[in-house]
């Protein structure tokens, strides 16, 4: 209905045009609003008021005007003017029903849109260190980026989701070395494991199959390892400095080949546990980025060499800086260090330069909100890279807060106490998983009830709009059960039947469903979905309660299970896109 309203609107647009009341050059935006209150009509405009300027004359005649110059359409029963300007629009009631036809047509592709006109989007998200299994923080950011995607996909993008892979550098030189030190544990050498190692469980695990299945191929005595290593932080000594030293001591002793074989097993095994995750939460990807990639290509020295060429690198203290302060970062950023190491921002570059060169129109990325800081200084990189800094959007997503009771439970990687992804959908299932993740603003900080999500009561949101959806599934059953059978170009017939007001309130709200979707997807909040799906799923809820459905009379029973299934669809379309179960019983 907003569409037809602004086409209506921009045929008065014409007219005021070609009668010289407005000049040509202007193109005003059109902006429709549904009512908060339905007295005022069911949508409305400001467009005179913000022409009345331009024209230069009073907003209530100009809408006098524009009200002149619409065309005649059924669907509008009367149109006002209101307060110093607005023009309300009032839909006839036999117009309003015409959406329960449209969604039976339309299925699952009602909401859908091609508003994105198939422009080519990038959305990165999770990106997780490949350090350990993913933990429930970090499910926030699976589900918030797979909802986005979706979303955009759904209203006509072209959108491909990528996963950037953090294998190289010096966290992922850490864990190796902690996999080596647990690998000579089950060798029988006895080593002080660093403070600053990753120490969960799972580096026993990966550290117990190496050895199972290469035997002793990586031993070295553990004298040999610790000799005339740093002290660690517990014995006085400086944690950083320890494991850096451990870091070239493994590498010394094993050669780059051995290491190598030893990093790369344990990387393959998280990377595979972090993909098997991911799929089994509803989440997968077109592409897995490899950093390393960037180093072997020479995407990085490509990059850097493209940044030389502008103006913007320069030598300070044996190491190479990028003048990033020049182009809005608080200052300027080390690429490459005095010992000729390029950074981890160098590669961040040389990856947004291969997002470029890959041809996308917009670049999502979705990090956690602690990376705030960072958004200024690849914002200086697309710029000092030649591109429109506008193809950037960077959207933050504040980690969640698991509780037990009222305890907060720890979630330190490093340290292995943390509850995994794979535990959480473990205890509350994947559908209450996903949907608790995106019930709010992405960048709200988050406390994840784990009481609520398990609970099969009203009070638990996403067992509320699932319920819905069984409902009519229920009512269906009952249908066949009692040997009636639905009669659909019966009820489209009898439409203006449903006179209930418990009728019309659904109808109008199955009404909003594409503008919401494209207003979700447009502005990255797939929390407006949420909201929608519960505010759907309440008014069905109310109407279920006060009223029969299969009732005798066969025209009203068929209309309004044309309206109760109408409503069935769209529940199914919308928990679809957040990739969340329909159940048919409950």
């Amino acid at each position: 209905m907003k569409q037809k309203l602004e086409t209506l609107l921009q045929h008065a647009i014409t007219c005021l045009k070609s009668e010289a009341i407005l000049d040509q050059e202007i193109a005003p935006q059109i902006i429709i609003e549904r009512t908060k209150d339905s007295r005022h009509g069911d949508f409305a405009t400001n467009l005179a008021l913000s022409l009345a300027k331009p024209v230069k004359t009073n907003p209530r005649q100009l809408a006098e005007k524009i009200i002149s110059l619409l065309p005649s359409d059924p669907a509008i029963a009367k149109v006002e003017i209101a307060g110093p300007g607005f023009i309300n629009f009032f839909i006839s009631p036999d117009s309003q029903f015409q959406i329960i036809e449209q969604i039976h047509t339309a299925g699952r592709n009602y909401g859908s849109s091609k508003i994105g006109a198939g422009e080519k989007v990038q959305v990165e998200f999770v990106s997780a260190n490949p350090t350990g299994p993913l933990h429930v923080g970090h499910g926030r950011g699976a589900a918030y980026g797979s909802a986005v995607a979706d979303l955009l996909q759904a209203v006509g993008f072209d959108v491909s989701k990528e996963y950037y892979v953090n294998d190289a550098g010096r966290q992922m030189d850490i864990l190796a070395v902690s996999i080596w030190l647990r690998y000579l544990e089950e060798c029988g050498e006895v080593v002080t494991f660093p403070c600053n190692g990753y120490r969960g469980e799972y580096i026993r695990d990966i550290a117990f199959n190496i050895h199972n299945n290469t035997g002793n191929e990586y031993r070295h005595p553990a004298e040999l390892v610790i000799e005339d290593i740093p002290a660690d932080e517990p014995h006085g000594g400086d944690k950083e400095l320890h494991i850096d030293a451990l870091i070239v001591r493994a590498k010394t002793l094993l050669g780059d080949s051995l290491y190598r074989d030893l990093f790369q097993a344990g990387l393959n095994v998280i990377l595979d546990d972090i993909k098997d995750d991911l799929e089994e939460f509803g989440v997968t990807y077109q592409e897995w980025f490899s950093e390393r990639s960037l180093m072997e290509d020479h995407s990085i020295k490509d990059a850097l060499q493209r940044l030389d060429d502008g103006g913007y690198l320069y030598k300070k203290e044996g190491a190479t800086w990028f003048a990033s302060s020049r182009l809005g970062d608080e200052k300027d950023r080390v690429v490459v260090r005095d010992n000729g190491q390029s950074t981890y921002f160098a590669s961040d570059i040389a990856y947004h330069m291969n997002k470029l060169d890959r041809g996308f129109d917009q670049i999502i990325n979705i990090w956690g909100a602690d990376h705030h800081g960072y958004i200024p200084r690849v914002r200086a990189a697309m710029l000092a890279l030649g591109a429109d800094e506008s193809k950037l959007k960077v959207l933050l997503v504040q980690f969640a807060i698991l509780y037990r009771g009222t305890e907060k439970v720890p979630m330190s990687t490093r340290s292995g106490e943390f509850v995994t992804l794979r535990q959480l959908r473990s205890e509350v299932g994947t559908d209450a998983a996903r949907f608790f993740y995106v019930m709010r603003k992405s960048e709200q900080h988050m406390d994840f009830d784990l009481k609520l999500a398990t609970s099969k009561t009203n009070e638990n949101p996403v067992f509320y709009v699932q319920y819905a959806h069984a409902r009519v599934c229920s009512v269906l059953r009952q249908l066949d059960e009692k040997g009636l059978n639905r009669n659909l170009n019966l009820g489209m017939k009898n439409l203006n039947k449903l006179n209930e007001s418990h009728e019309l309130a659904l109808i109008t709200i199955l009404s909003k469903y594409p503008e919401v979707l494209e207003k979700a997807a447009l502005q990255y909040e797939p929390h407006l979905l949420i909201n929608y799906l519960r505010e759907l799923a309440t008014s069905f809820h109310t109407y279920y309660n006060a009223h029969q459905f299969l009732v005798e009379n066969e025209a009203l029973r068929n209309a309004r299970l044309n309206l109760i299934c109408a409503t069935k669809q769209v529940l199914s379309n919308g928990l679809s896109l957040l990739n969340i179960n329909t159940p048919e019983s409950m």
